[in-house]
């Protein structure tokens, strides 16, 4: 297929966007509940060397809606429909939040499409540790995305972080949200979607190079499951990001992205036989 900024793609009766910049290297990236490919922009701009590439789940962003849920199994299975659709065999990949799901159900079920495996602010299904109340609570319906007042009032609770800490961030934040906002529909369809999948099993099996990274401020994903993460990937290393919370791929990108770079970079050429704990 020819180079493009952006097109669609058919999948199972689904007209799905997807979403090509740069030049390089490819670096699929897979978003979280809700989100929408034009959300990694901040994130993707610090990859000027990278062929990068995202797409919105059915339901979400620019995408048809779905008339069923979609699986996590579903959503990796589309995943590599993208890549088939751009000539890309194998990409390095980077998985935020439901997206880790995604990825990791991606590198089990396609394991010779994904070079390097980065989970970001993820979990493992059925059996993580939950976040907080008030975190799963928020997390239930799409309203951060439309209500401009209630993300304010909840960003603290459910991102923590800079985002948390910071006004003029959150409303970056939300302007960013506002342009391409899950229907709620779409929003239910992918959160029922979720219901019962869990990688915990087969974690074990997953061959590639692999950072889990996380922040010590994220509510609704806590540390423990990013540590459990990179204990059962054989190959795998953990960084947690001081200070950080869940949007921290978006409201600290440069700072996540150079750590995401040179563990990217550096997996090219190097072994990681055992896993590696980092707070930095």
């Amino acid at each position: 297929m020819k180079p493009m900024d952006c097109d669609f793609v058919s999948w199972r009766g689904h007209r799905v966007y997807m979403k090509v910049t740069g030049q390089g290297e490819p670096l699929l990236l897979i978003t979280g509940l809700g989100g929408s490919a034009d959300q990694w922009t901040p994130f993707a701009q610090q990859f000027q060397n990278r062929r990068v590439i995202r797409f919105d789940v059915p339901g979400m962003g620019l995408s048809s809606a779905p008339y069923a849920p979609i699986t996590v199994g579903g959503v990796a299975e589309l995943a590599a429909v993208v890549l088939d659709g751009l000539g890309v065999e194998c990409t390095d990949v980077v998985g935020y939040s439901y997206g880790g799901a995604v990825a990791q159900q991606l590198a089990f079920d396609y394991p010779d499409r994904v070079c390097r495996l980065v989970l970001a602010a993820t979990n493992f299904g059925v059996g993580s540790v939950p976040g907080s109340y008030a975190a799963m609570a928020c997390l239930a319906t799409p309203l951060r995305y439309y209500s401009p007042s209630y993300f304010d009032r909840n960003a603290a609770a459910l991102y923590g972080g800079m985002t948390g800490r910071d006004l003029s961030m959150r409303r970056r934040m939300m302007a960013e949200r506002r342009l391409h906002p899950p229907s709620a529909y779409g929003y239910q369809m992918q959160l029922l979607g979720t219901l019962g999948w869990s990688s915990f099993q087969f974690l074990t099996r997953i061959p590639h190079d692999t950072l889990v990274i996380c922040g010590d401020d994220d509510p609704l994903v806590p540390v423990v499951n990013a540590e459990t993460l990179a204990r059962r990937i054989p190959r795998a290393r953990l960084e947690i990001v001081r200070r950080s919370g869940h949007l921290f791929l978006w409201d600290e990108s440069k700072r996540t992205s150079a750590r995401i770079s040179r563990f990217l970079d550096a997996a090219a050429g190097a072994s990681l036989a055992e896993p590696i704990a980092q707070v930095v």
